[in-house]
């Protein structure tokens, strides 16, 4: 192992002296000083002496430890023999710990010739420490055979001539010293290290061959850097070296020194700041203005459940944990859980409720500012003020509204809040996977938090708000558990009394809480869950309505939100019925209201263009929201023989289906027809074609035996918008209608549709949707519908502006049907 007084990474620097009996290793015997010797000018054998990481330059010393019993008596012999010189050659491998070598590939060819002026030896740990002096380059010529250690022969390797007196010479050489002087008045170890060697009486600050050496012996920089220093002949390119190494160590040297002042400043502020917070707290104590930090939040504590109706099992946590704080150290981690423990037990309204209206007028008033419609909504609303002004307590209650994007599920949820006066929260569940969003996370979490109830509860501060769960329908499920299990206690009337956060783990009373639930469908919430709550379907809006909802609200708030208030900027009622019908046919009017608030921000471009307020009729539309989105729901004016209309229920809403179907030539030798369904048919609506076509065979073998229609013919039958994804059974009825159209030659009535379950001999069963399914036919024209018996009831409750004008027939069976659809085959 080697150290050196000029290498930053040694720990032998600051031991380095002439004077090494006094500062050698621990038990050492004898300290042997060499006198004054003639340094020889050509030296041709040399006992070769590895070094590793810093190479030894010439008339700079190298402190050298050995421990090789072979090596020191060679030393010693040496010393003896009046030849204390060896040659200090650099390793290539840094990380070779060998003190001998057994090649000339393991050292550079370019070493120093030194000078052993100093040894210590230690006979006790069995090392010998040198003090070596560079004396001039070495260039290894050859491996002297025969020898007991390994000795080479050198020949002196000396610098190409130059002048002194060059003024880049010497504007390198005061280069160096400058960047020196700046290394050293940053950094203490430099200065040490340079007053070492001028110590050992070294005079270099006159040559400049000694100053490129100085600059790179102070370096730090890899060994292959230092290494090219020493064998580079031409001092020019070698001080171009040593100035190099020299300026990446002042840049080294001034990022260590400016982290250290940032490390060093941090430290003193967090030091400054520690005082004088402890100043500042005795001073409070001595005044009598605070106190410990454990009596001040037990009083808080206390302080704030003075005014709270504490059951008996959660005034006796908090008063556990408020004993249990008295132990804790006020800056241990656990003291801070259980603070943030007591904070959120004494942070909800424990028994506190906000009073509410029981003005049903005031209440009737307020709904019907806010949203057009919705009797069934209204009418729940009232009758909750009715029971609980009889009753006289307040009560919760879980309702959940069902229906398609932008009919205001989520908006009369608000209304219904301020109708009652009561605190309105929300949070959406879509997508949600993890109970703890629920039930909350363990105290043991870091970072754990009660669930949403809890934090609803504390953040309007009443124990009886209005909580909006949006899209129950989207949760999601998850390796950590099921949200709607969750769910299942905090919607549950019975269970919801003693509602248990795992965070709080203490009974909380979300009974008297208004539970509103929105959703776009009930086929993915689970059953048990769904049992819980009070459905309300939301149909879509006649065109009517959206004319009435967007005069009366969507253009009001598109010309406030444009700043149009002050100009007199009109959209005729004409351009609205254009718009509903052939941009906005969908159930909701979320997506006119986009529209009109797109046409009135290119109203409002108009106005600052100063071409005035403009008139929006039917036929600027285009230019104001582009060309028809639909030109026609109806794929055909007339309709052919094997091609009837059908309608469908989705969570967007009602639409209408086409189902066609066409007949296929057939190799006689094939047994009998078949039939082949496509455009994108689920497994029970592939159920439901086969359930008609067998009854469509044997409806036609009843009404007309003489047609062989299905024995002699392959069938298609396809459902357009192949795209989208179709399932259900209530097609049963319109594809056996269109099976005996096609079988018999007769189109079915214009301007009709249909829809039903059909079981296998020919029952017409009832389906849902009615509500949404009469619209989508009254947007395509239709105006004769075929509905189930079953569904008469419901039918009778839409409202009289949506029966108007349209020809209702309920059948039982599938004759009720073809009766309406093919009169002339049944008669």
């Amino acid at each position: 192992s080697s150290s050196s007084s000029s290498s930053s990474d040694d720990d032998d620097d600051d031991d380095s002296s002439t004077d090494l009996s006094s500062r050698g290793p621990r038990g050492a015997t004898s300290t042997s000083i060499v006198g004054p010797t003639i340094i020889p000018e050509e030296y041709p054998e040399v006992l070769v002496l590895p070094v590793s990481r810093n190479p030894v330059f010439p008339k700079f010393f190298r402190v050298l430890e050995i421990s090789d019993k072979a090596l020191i008596a060679a030393v010693k012999k040496r010393v003896k023999l009046g030849q204390p010189y060896a040659g200090a050659f650099l390793k290539r491998d840094e990380n070779d710990s060998a003190e001998l070598i057994s090649s000339a590939d393991q050292i550079y060819p370019v070493g120093t010739f030194v000078h052993i002026q100093e040894f210590t030896e230690n006979p006790v740990e069995g090392k010998m420490r040198l003090l070596l002096i560079g004396q001039r380059r070495l260039q290894l010529t050859g491996v002297l055979p025969g020898h007991d250690l390994f000795s080479v022969s050198v020949e002196n390797l000396r610098d190409l001539k130059y002048n002194r007196q060059d003024r880049q010479i010497k504007a390198l050489s005061n280069e160096i010293l400058s960047t020196i002087r700046d290394i050293i008045r940053q950094s203490q170890l430099y200065r040490e290290s340079l007053n070492q060697i001028m110590d050992m009486g070294v005079r270099v600050f006159n040559n400049p061959s000694h100053i490129a050496d100085l600059g790179a012996m102070l370096c730090t920089a890899e060994p292959k850097q230092l290494q090219a220093v020493l064998e580079e002949p031409d001092l020019l390119q070698r001080l171009n070296r040593s100035l190099d190494l020299v300026k990446q160590e002042y840049l080294q040297s001034k990022l260590q020194q400016d982290i250290g002042k940032e490390v060093e400043d941090r430290i003193n502020k967090s030091r400054r700041q520690y005082m004088l917070r402890e100043q500042l707290n005795v001073i409070r104590r001595e005044l009598g203005l605070t106190k410990e930090d454990k009596d001040s939040v037990a009083d808080k504590i206390r302080e704030r459940i003075k005014g709270l109706q504490l059951s008996p099992a959660v005034a006796k946590v908090i008063e556990e944990e408020l004993n249990r704080l008295q132990f804790l150290e006020s800056n241990s981690s656990e003291f801070s859980v259980s603070k943030n423990y007591l904070d959120w037990l004494t942070a909800i309204p424990w028994g506190k409720s906000s009073a509410e209206t029981h003005d049903l007028t005031a209440a009737a008033t307020i709904l019907d500012e806010d949203h057009y419609g919705m009797k069934d909504v209204k009418q729940r609303v009232l009758e909750f003020i009715a029971v609980t002004s009889l009753v006289g307590t307040v009560q919760g209650k879980i309702i959940c509204f069902v229906g398609p994007p932008g009919v205001g599920k989520t908006s009369i949820a608000r209304s219904i809040a301020k109708a009652l006066n009561r605190q309105y929260f929300r949070f959406s569940v879509g997508g949600l996977h993890d109970v703890a969003e629920i039930k909350g996370h363990r105290r043991t979490y870091i970072g754990a938090m009660p669930g949403k109830p809890i934090q609803c509860l504390k953040t309007v501060g009443f124990d009886n708000p209005l909580i909006l769960i949006d899209e129950i329908d989207k949760i999601g499920r998850a390796h950590n558990g099921d949200p709607t299990s969750a769910l299942l206690e905090l919607l549950d009337p019975e269970q919801n009394k003693s509602f248990l956060d795992h965070y709080l783990d203490v009974p909380v009373d979300l009974s008297k809480v208004l539970f509103v639930c929105t959703a776009n469908t009930t086929d993915t919430i689970p059953g048990p869950l769904l049992d819980r709550m009070e459905v309300i379907q939301l149909a879509g809006y006649l065109p009517d309505e959206k004319i009435a909802i967007a005069k009366n609200y969507l253009v009001p708030a598109a010309v406030k939100a444009t700043g149009l208030t002050k100009f007199d900027v009109k959209l005729t009622d004409d351009a609205l019925m254009r718009l509903i019908r052939m941009y906005c046919r969908e159930s909701g009017v979320r997506n006119l209201g986009k529209h009109i608030e797109k046409i009135f921000r290119k109203a409002a471009l108009k106005v600052v263009q100063q071409q005035g307020p403009p008139t929006i009729a039917e036929e600027h539309l285009v230019e104001y929201v582009g060309q028809p989105v639909f030109t026609s729901e109806r794929m055909f004016d007339q309709t052919p023989p094997g091609v009837v209309m059908g309608l469908a229920w989705t969570a967007m809403g009602g639409s209408t289906l086409y189902f066609e179907t066409v007949s296929l030539p057939r190799d006689e030798d094939k047994g009998e027809g078949q039939l082949r369904v496509t455009g994108h048919l689920g497994d029970v609506m592939k159920e439901s074609s086969s359930i008609a076509y067998a009854v469509a065979k044997q409806r036609l073998a009843k009404l007309d035996p003489q047609n062989k229609f299905f024995f002699h013919t392959n069938i298609a039958m396809h459902v357009p918008e192949g795209a989208t994804p179709k399932d259900g059974p209530s097609a049963g009825c319109t594809m056996a209608t269109a099976l005996l159209s096609l079988a018999s030659s007769h189109a079915v009535r214009q301007d009709f549709a249909m829809t039903g379950e059909l079981s296998l001999t020919g029952k017409v069963l009832r389906v849902g949707g009615i509500k949404e399914k009469v619209l989508a036919a009254r947007r395509s024209g239709v105006t004769c519908v075929v509905l189930p018996e079953g569904n008469r009831a419901d039918f009778e409750e839409l409202p009289a502006e949506m029966k108007l004008d349209l020809e209702v027939h309920f059948a039982s069976t599938i004759d009720d049907v073809l009766r309406v659809a093919l009169p002339t085959l049944v008669a």
